[in-house]
């Protein structure tokens, strides 16, 4: 059913996706190519906002930072698996790998080659502030707009 605390979640995890995806282009080689990187997050976190958080808004401030919280880490780990997918993908075009269970088993090594990147403090302070952000305007329409 669709609600303000949804609508209000799903913008600002898309937002914050986006955002955090133009942070991390400034972190990388400039010679990365990203194509629709950004867009991709942006769209994830949309899905994190209106399933994950919006649901559960209106129980509270502090459930409201968790519930934030929590959106924010399923965007984060949803974002780095269909990256890491993607990469495999486009490895597995050029013949990089032997069979599909080294593809596969590559998924979690691209994740967590990935993942390092978003341990760069620009990153993470953004995404902590981000995931407050979110909850607690969840939080705010979910009491102010029935």
């Amino acid at each position: 059913m669709p609600t303000a605390a949804r609508l209000f979640a799903a913008i600002c995890l898309a937002a914050l996706g986006y955002l955090t995806s133009e942070v991390i282009k400034s972190v990388m080689p400039e010679s990365t190519a990203f194509g629709i990187f950004s867009m991709v997050n942006a769209v994830i976190g949309f899905a994190c906002g209106w399933v994950i958080v919006g649901s559960r808004a209106g129980r509270g401030i502090s459930a409201a930072i968790s519930n934030g919280i929590t959106g924010t880490v399923a965007l984060v780990l949803l974002g780095l698996g269909v990256q890491a997918i993607n990469e495999m993908v486009r490895l597995a075009m050029r013949r990089r790998f032997d069979g599909p269970m080294e593809a596969f088993a590559a998924i979690f090594e691209i994740a967590i080659d990935f993942g390092a990147i978003l341990f760069a403090p620009s990153v993470l302070v953004l995404l902590v502030i981000g995931a407050i952000v979110t909850g607690l305007v969840s939080e705010f329409a979910a009491r102010n707009y029935r």
